[in-house]
């Protein structure tokens, strides 16, 4: 078996004015065997492609790996150079393989594009042809409809978010591709869409709304005489556009009618848990978290999770916490590369002013100007020790660890999400050190802090990932999709 494999991730922000180029992307885009050689054995999608690839000794084409995580609108040359890329190369092997594998977000966004991914798809589907296998492997946050897969033999996403299943999601569809084309099955496909958005952080699988959905696509899934997979996917809500929110993604033997009702069935019930789905769980606003932390102090550290911010350079806790002179409290991977260099000219060691976040949006807060003194300074990469993307090499480039009064600070030049203890390890530190800790993950930080914070509260601010969807400028978002109309059914 010949299969050719290629990625294309970013999940965005429509609403953010920082838009990543293509030479953002260029950064840290990974080509032909420098994918395999930094991926395999990675909890990542593309490492799960690599493993099944090779323990059934196909033959890999890797293209490219285009990774920016999450942040705010790609680029149209983006989107259409990758597109191009990856076509040529198929185009250049065709008549050799005999399927494809992608990765793909399904919530990038650009502004010719409000579905990148369906143009990525069939870009890929025209350099193919019509009969060559064609999987792909989404997020659990994708935006999908019906128009985005119809060029696509089987799609898979994300069952967990934390996204702890990332590596199996890959082994899923390639799986899925092999027995393809070992003629073992033949993949239909059904999405269903129950008309449902809910902020991010409400989005944890684990949530008992959630949890109980979830569960009943497994149990569907192990009942199910033959093949069955089925993907129930939150969306993500601050990509603005006509398939934002969630979809019910159902893969069969030959079997469209049955992949059709499975979808629909937990489709429906999704809509029917719409309130509870959007409402699960207690959010305050600044003061109102840190005059909580400071009036229960206990023995492990409170997480205060800044959702909103979209960028990692919101500075409406940290400014709070200044404010107050908060003692022993961390701001881990505050993304401003201007401060990361301000800091390498003060120098480690030394103690001198700087401005620090705020930068990206007129909504990240303000800028502020504080005295710091540089502990550590410089370039800095780290593999993932994690479980979510575990092993996926990441560089933060010129970065910083600043201490601002009783608060400590990271700064990196670099978006990074600080998900697990890598944000503390790198510097050397230790989470349960401290006794306040901000974070700025949805979802993906549960798994490590639940079981090490003393409590986590939710925070909202101004920022572009807020709890109240209705206060976002929405121009494409279907409005009578939940919260905008409450169907009364």
């Amino acid at each position: 078996m010949n299969i050719a494999i290629a990625g294309f991730h970013i999940e965005s922000v429509s609403f953010l004015p920082v838009v990543s180029t293509y030479a953002d992307f260029e950064q840290g885009c990974q080509r032909g065997t420098d994918i395999v050689t930094a991926l395999r054995g990675t909890n990542t999608v593309i490492g799960g492609f690599i493993e099944v690839c090779e323990q059934e000794g196909a033959r890999m084409l890797p293209i490219l790996n285009a990774y920016r995580g999450a942040l705010g609108p790609a680029s149209d040359e983006a989107i259409e150079r990758y597109a191009d890329e990856i076509a040529t190369a198929l185009r250049a092997e065709r008549g050799k393989l005999d399927g494809v594998l992608l990765h793909l977000h399904g919530a990038s966004w650009a502004p010719s594009y409000l579905d990148p991914e369906h143009h990525i798809i069939d870009t890929v589907r025209a350099a193919i042809g019509p009969d060559l296998p064609l999987v792909v492997a989404f997020d659990y946050h994708g935006n999908l409809d019906a128009r985005t897969l119809q060029n696509l033999d089987a799609a898979f996403a994300y069952q967990q978010s934390p996204h702890t299943d990332m590596g199996d999601t890959g082994r899923r569809a390639a799986c899925c591709l092999v027995r393809t084309l070992r003629g073992e099955i033949r993949p239909s496909m059904a999405i269903a869409k129950p008309g449902v958005l809910v902020p991010s952080i409400f989005s944890a699988t684990a949530l008992p709304c959630l949890a109980g959905i979830l569960a009943q696509a497994r149990e569907l899934e192990r009942a199910e005489a033959g093949y069955m997979d089925i993907s129930v996917m939150a969306g993500f809500s601050y990509a603005d556009a006509p398939n934002t929110g969630f979809a019910v993604l159902c893969v069969t033997d030959a079997a469209p009618e049955r992949a059709r009702q499975v979808a629909e069935q937990l489709s429906a019930r999704i809509h029917a848990q719409r309130r509870e789905l959007y409402h699960a769980l207690q959010v305050l606003n600044v003061k109102q978290a840190v005059d909580y932390v400071l009036a229960h102090p206990a023995g492990k550290p409170y997480v205060l999770l800044e959702h909103a911010d979209r960028m990692n350079d919101s500075t409406y806790v940290l400014a709070e916490l200044l404010a107050r002179h908060v003692e022993s409290a961390a701001v881990p991977f505050v993304m401003d590369p201007q401060a990361a260099q301000r800091a390498a000219e003060i120098g480690a060691g030394r103690t001198g002013p700087l401005e620090l976040g705020g930068w990206t949006s007129e909504r990240a807060g303000p800028r502020l100007t504080v005295e710091a003194r540089v502990l550590q300074a410089g370039p800095m990469q780290f593999r993932v020790s994690g479980r979510m993307n575990h092993g996926m090499p990441v560089d933060l480039g010129p970065s910083a660890l600043l201490q601002i009064g009783g608060v400590s600070v990271s700064v990196t030049s670099n978006y990074v999400f600080g998900v697990d203890e890598d944000p503390f390890r790198i510097f050397g530190l230790k989470s349960s050190d401290f006794d306040i800790i901000v974070l700025r993950s949805k979802t993906h930080f549960r798994h490590h802090y639940e079981p090490l914070a003393q409590e986590i509260l939710i925070v909202d601010t101004p920022d572009y990932g807020p709890a109240d969807l209705t206060t976002l400028p929405y121009r494409h978002a279907d409005r009578q999709a939940y919260p905008f109309c409450d169907h009364p059914s």
